[in-house]
């Protein structure tokens, strides 16, 4: 694979290009298809989510990648109490048959302030309010706090955990507030959260995750000085999939699909009205937001143009609070840089996101 570097007075681009030929052959599994190709087998994983739709949809795609060894998914508030992100972690992986993963319960409140209501996109259990009587109970719940075990986790196996965050920020803000090391010994920290063109989708200028708690937010875009990897919230509206592909993917013949297929019906209501019509930048289309986040970190080739810029978070103005500071000229004197996603290879995409849910 040929890589381009190109930088200007403005500019700090990073741009992969390679063949790709028949690589993405419709029967031919992703994983099939890239193997050797930028994978590294039996990768360790940590997740941190807030579990509405997509973020089921992200976990339900690396327990489908066969390099992927989940050690655990950590639980926060974000898109429903705290209290239903755990239960819905459970009930997504019994539908995966996965409930050995361990789950661990969270902060239940951004670091200030009070929790931003999520139910109109992803109903008010984040599931889209869809009945499930055979539900796990939260017994299966570990006793270990989420913070603890993230920390615990990432020390037992120091320079090899990929962290994957797909929800406020709160638990990674208090982990290295907790063990300023952290960082450090993490493999890669990839993240769905912020935005680029201030663009709102929650307030005037901030995208949700980064809303619910700004504080977390700078704290780890500032303290965690290893590499990281931001799927923002323009980058997924610019990069959206087709509803005819949703179709197709939800028409799959397994239980993980109709199981998909039963707590996502809100959302994609809810997706085409016309106040979500506004928000999604460059017109209508399925978007998984926290499945780029969790593709680019299964695999390292998905992505194919990043920028490469200090990153921040602003803390005070009345409209901006929350919104993503990208530093294109220097003024914040940072050191450490972020890629912030700008394509990737949506066949591929297309390809990981079908074996979800097989």
């Amino acid at each position: 694979m040929a890589v381009i570097i190109r930088f200007t007075a403005t500019t700090s681009r990073i741009i992969f290009r390679r063949p790709v030929g028949r690589l993405f052959a419709a029967d031919r599994p992703w994983f099939q298809s890239v193997r050797g190709r930028g994978i590294t087998m039996s990768k360790k994983f940590l997740v941190d989510v807030d579990c509405g739709v997509d973020d089921a949809q992200a976990i339900m795609m690396a327990l489908a990648a066969p390099n992927v060894n989940l050690l655990g998914i950590t639980c926060v508030h974000g898109n429903t109490t705290v209290e239903n992100v755990c239960k819905n972690v459970l009930r997504v992986l019994q539908n995966c048959n996965k409930l050995e993963t361990p789950v661990f319960k969270g902060a239940a409140k951004p670091i200030l302030g009070s929790n931003i209501d999520a139910g109109s996109f992803h109903g008010e259990d984040g599931l889209g309010d869809f009945p499930d009587p055979n539900a796990p109970s939260l017994d299966l719940i570990q006793k270990e706090g989420a913070v603890p075990a993230m920390i615990r986790i990432v020390n037992e196996n120091p320079g090899e955990i990929y962290l994957v965050a797909t929800a406020p920020l709160t638990n990674l803000a208090l982990a290295v507030r907790m063990d300023p090391s952290l960082p450090s010994k993490l493999k890669g920290l990839y993240i769905m959260g912020g935005n680029t063109e201030s663009r709102g989708n929650t307030t005037v200028c901030s995208e949700f995750n980064f809303a619910a708690d700004p504080e977390a937010a700078y704290i780890v875009l500032n303290d965690y000085q290893c590499p990281t990897y931001l799927a923002c919230w323009e980058f997924t509206c610019y990069n959206k999939l087709s509803w005819e592909f949703c179709d197709a993917w939800l028409a799959q013949n397994t239980d993980k699909a109709r199981f998909m297929a039963q707590i996502f019906r809100h959302s994609i209501e809810a997706s085409k009205s016309e106040r979500f019509q506004k928000e999604f930048v460059d017109g209508s289309g399925f978007i998984s937001c926290d499945s780029y986040a969790m593709a680019a970190a299964i695999d390292d080739s998905f992505i194919t143009e990043s920028d490469h810029y200090p990153v921040s978070v602003e803390l005070a103005g009345m409209h901006t609070r929350g919104m993503m500071i990208v530093d294109t000229i220097g003024f914040l004197k940072k050191t450490h840089k972020a890629f912030i996603m700008k394509k990737v290879d949506m066949e591929k995409f297309k390809q990981m996101m079908m074996a979800a849910l097989k």
